[in-house]
């Protein structure tokens, strides 16, 4: 049975986790977590007393952000037109990559999957961005040798456009071009 927390000790976990994530964000996943106690008004030992490592903080903090891609594919497979839930799940994925240094880093990286959450998260989201991709192709309406490791390089080179340019809207420009690429009439 779980041990309830006191009030003080609910609002300093849900206080680091806000800072987390926001830290995570700005930083990415190697930011210093003297910066999230700081941010969230605690003391590091209250952070390592709720979280006892890095990786049980980054494990908690992006499961949210796992399960919100596994549901923003599950959304794409019900819109009516597969290009146009194709088009918009991948923009959606970009822009939460490009937002989010942490998530950008998370995506790209097989650090974390010896966390069984998250690598289950990981695992599911991945086989839902292959299921919209597949519907897409089903349809005669993305390329038929575009494949989930393609995506996964998607994933990498978005990152590293987001994380590199100047213009932090440069990532549009390149998803953009990519997908006038994807077409299957593009071929």
């Amino acid at each position: 049975m779980a041990t309830r927390l006191r009030a003080d000790a609910r609002r300093n976990r849900a206080a680091l986790l806000a800072a987390a994530r926001e830290v995570f964000a700005e930083q990415g996943l190697d930011a210093s977590l003297d910066e999230i106690a700081r941010r969230a008004g605690v003391g590091n030992a209250t952070l390592y007393r709720r979280f006892p490592s890095r990786r049980h903080l980054i494990a908690e903090v992006f499961a949210s952000h796992m399960t919100a891609a596994v549901q923003l594919a599950e959304q794409a497979l019900e819109h009516p037109d597969p290009w146009a839930a194709f088009v918009g799940y991948l923009t959606r994925v970009c822009e939460l990559q490009a937002t989010d240094r942490g998530l950008a880093e998370l995506l790209v990286t097989s650090a974390f999957d010896d966390d069984e959450r998250l690598a289950g998260l990981r695992s599911t989201a991945y086989q839902r961005a292959v299921d919209v991709l597949t519907r897409a192709q089903r349809a005669g309406r993305l390329r038929a040798d575009f494949t989930g490791r393609d995506f996964a390089l998607l994933m990498m080179a978005n990152a590293g456009v987001a994380q590199h340019s100047s213009d932090p809207q440069a990532w549009r420009r390149a998803l953009n071009l990519v997908i006038g690429g994807l077409g299957a009439k593009a071929i």
